[in-house]
């Protein structure tokens, strides 16, 4: 395997300093065992290659495996920090996601949860959990004879203990929370992180059904409410045929709750309100704290490939991954930049035909990764080597257009998204097959299932097959055939598809697109974050130094600037107003990119992603609120599973990625012990016991209570 990729930009200092902090393996006292950067390459791929059967296969694949990390894959973090490792970190995992099981509503299952998740987090995962099975605050606990709390103060000890976990690993932990829209706490969770340095272990997200959605749609009101047990239900006297009072519900928690014979949850209304009010509150929310993000529950589990199998209720920290109780995945991004010829040319092409070759080597390496999971509960191990999911992506997407000339988000960039997603998918399932033929299928995809009822109201398509209640059907059946997914890659692949039907699949599901923070800094020398465009072409990132009380600002380049000053204009540089210095119009940010041509870039890229994707709407300080409201309608009407957006608000947080122009305009105030009142702007220095901080990392630490933390 000879293939040069075409370009060989020298990697910039923050590029480095990244892979040495973060990836770079050393020994317990500092001294470095990677002593440069194909140096790790070379250990992960001696660490996956080793999974094979037989030192002849070893060796085979091995070469390939090493050859596809230098042409541009990137596994994720924990793979590259992890695999091959075992020597200096024994109980570190090459996992980056995982989801809680469901926490029951029990003080004995929300601290064995915590136990659970310390764990987890010890072992460098990052976990999400719903909090929407806690009844809410001021509900009865007869068992207690005294009223609960609510969830959002045991959010507080799981946020807790994240941080602690974290500070001792010295690897920042990461949390989802997700929680329904029909509970009765919900505009509580919505507004829980205004109050400063509150839960700030945790993204959040909203839980949002098509019949809330609906609901605002139409004006109409909506009931907040939460399951009743058998116990309440006698003690209360409830009449189950009283609407005002009961709501039936579809929900995947009901041990314990009365359900009916259609296994629906009595749920208790404790009060309703107008929906266009609780959108409203919610689009006030992410307008300027940019939470909670939005999961559109109900197109998860319509697209999931385990339909037959899993009730989806929460995802990862960053939502690329839904996954179920004690699901695990482990992730993977191609750096498209490395596959472009004659790149700022009118004959600026992609290489097809090693992007697919890649993905098939790549798709093996991921399916290795499974045995070496070091997931410490095991329950995660059972679930993981069980369904053998993987979520491969991409990176550097918004690089990759400009360096082929195409401006992110009109009609050529749609198309090139859509086919450069296209084709990771079919590549990754034709080697899924050839994987399960030559070292077997998933077993839940071996196994047989037995068919419900609930079955045959999702998919009416296995009636007119002459499936009934009762029958048993292969999971590779219900996979292949029956999932909507897998429907959609049948239109083109129709051939792969049967073929996948009869044989089954290596794994359950093959694809996301993750955020790709560091690694795109690091290993793919600043490459625009996983789907995105690159959000400045020179700017600031704030990073968690070890050891220093602030976050640390860094300034660094695009990947795309970096090539164009190497490749075509040395003095290149963006915002310069002398001609000789100018960037081409296609260099353009996130900033310059409407809320709608994001969205529709995802779009483009959802229909072949079998799981989901992390994105972010850029949207300038002034954007009008009014337009604002619209992104997350826009986003289910073009069928997203999610929609997260972003708006720089210096008086509520201080973002990862700054532009200096912000900095400079924003305005911190410091009250001094003797009263005076000091104001700085963002990007200006200041001394503040015994290290130099901008001002505002210092203000954000202050204000947030992270100062000195780390």
């Amino acid at each position: 395997m000879t293939d040069k990729p075409q370009i060989e930009i020298p990697l910039q200092d923050a590029s480095v300093d990244i892979w040495d902090t973060k990836y770079r393996l050393k020994t317990k006292t500092g001294e470095a065992v990677d002593s440069n950067i194909d140096d790790t390459f070379q250990r992960v791929a001696k660490a996956l290659s080793a999974v094979e059967k037989g030192k002849t296969k070893q060796d085979k694949y091995y070469q390939e495996f090493l050859w596809a990390l230098r042409q541009g894959v990137i596994p994720a973090g924990r793979i590259i920090s992890n695999a091959g490792a075992q020597a200096h970190k024994p109980a570190t995992s090459t996992i980056n996601c995982t989801v809680s099981g469901s926490i029951a509503d029990s003080m004995d299952d929300i601290l064995g949860k915590v136990h659970e998740a310390g764990l987890t987090l010890k072992a460098g995962c990052g976990i999400g959990y719903e909090f929407s099975t806690l009844r809410p605050k001021d509900a009865y606990v007869s068992g207690a004879g005294a009223y609960t709390s609510g969830p959002l103060s045991f959010m507080d000890i799981y946020d807790k203990m994240c941080f602690t976990v974290s500070s001792a690993g010295g690897r920042r932990g990461a949390q989802m929370a997700t929680f329904d829209i029909g509970h009765p706490d919900v505009i509580d969770f919505i507004r829980v992180k205004r109050e400063d340095g509150r839960l700030r272990q945790f993204n959040l997200s909203l839980l949002i059904t098509a019949e809330f959605v609906e609901a605002v749609k139409a004006d109409k009101p909506w009931p907040l409410s939460f399951p009743v047990m058998q116990r309440e239900l006698e003690e209360d006297k409830l009449d189950l045929t009283d609407s005002s009072v009961i709501l039936w519900r579809d929900l995947p928690h009901a041990e314990g709750y009365v359900e009916n014979e259609d296994g629906l949850v009595a749920c208790r209304i404790s009060k309703t309100i107008p929906a266009q009010r609780l959108w409203d509150i919610i689009m006030s929310s992410t307008y300027d704290y940019a939470e909670p993000g939005f999961i559109l529950i109900d197109k998860v589990n319509e697209m999931n490939n385990n339909w037959f199998c899993e009730d989806i209720r929460a995802t990862n920290p960053c939502g690329e991954q839904p996954l179920p109780p004690y699901g695990s995945c482990l992730l993977g991004s191609i750096n498209l930049t490395r596959f472009i010829d004659k790149p700022f040319t009118a004959q600026a092409a992609f290489n097809w035909e090693a992007y697919r070759k890649t993905i098939r080597i790549f798709t093996r390496m991921l399916d290795n990764v499974v045995e070496i999971n070091g997931l410490p509960l095991e329950k995660q191990r059972e679930e993981i080597t069980s369904k053998r999911r993987h979520g491969m992506g991409y990176l550097g997407l918004g690089s990759t257009l400009t360096m082929l000339g195409m401006p992110y988000g009109e009609d050529k960039s749609l198309a090139f998204t859509d086919e450069v997603t296209k084709v990771l998918a079919i590549e990754g399932w034709k080697e899924a097959l050839d994987l399960a033929k030559e070292k077997g299928v998933a077993p839940a995809l071996s196994q047989n299932y037995t068919i419900t009822g609930s079955m045959l109201h999702k998919r009416p398509e296995m009636v007119k097959d002459g499936y009934k209640v009762g029958d048993k059907i292969a999971g590779k059946v219900l996979h292949a055939k029956y999932s909507r997914y897998m429907q959609k890659i049948a239109e083109v692949e129709p051939e792969l598809v049967d073929a996948l039907i009869e044989h089954g699949a290596r794994f359950t599901h093959h694809s996301s697109i993750a955020p790709t923070g560091t690694i795109s800094l690091s290993l793919a020398n600043n490459a625009s974050n996983g789907i995105e465009p690159s959000f400045a072409h020179h700017y600031s990132r704030n990073i968690i130094r070890e050891g220093k009380k602030t976050k640390e600002k860094v300034n660094v380049f695009s990947f795309e600037l970096l090539a164009y000053r190497a490749l075509v204009n040395a003095d290149a540089m963006p915002y310069s107003e002398k001609a000789d210095e100018q960037l081409p119009d296609y260099f353009i940010t996130a900033d310059a990119i409407t809320p709608k041509q994001h969205v529709d870039i995802q779009a483009a890229a959802q229909v072949w992603i079998d799981s989901s994707i992390s994105k972010t709407a850029n949207v300038p300080t002034d954007y009008p609120y009014e337009d604002f409201k619209n992104i997350y309608q826009y986003a289910y009407e073009k069928g997203l599973k999610g929609c997260t957006t972003f708006r720089f608000n210096p008086e509520v947080f201080q973002g990862v990625l700054v532009k200096e122009s912000d900095l400079e305009n924003t305005s911190y105030q410091f009250t001094l012990e003797d009263g005076h009142v000091v104001e700085l702007k963002g990007n200006e220095e200041v001394e503040y016991d015994g290290e130099t901080h901008t001002a505002a990392n210092l203000f954000d630490a202050l204000k947030e209570g992270y100062y000195g933390k780390f």
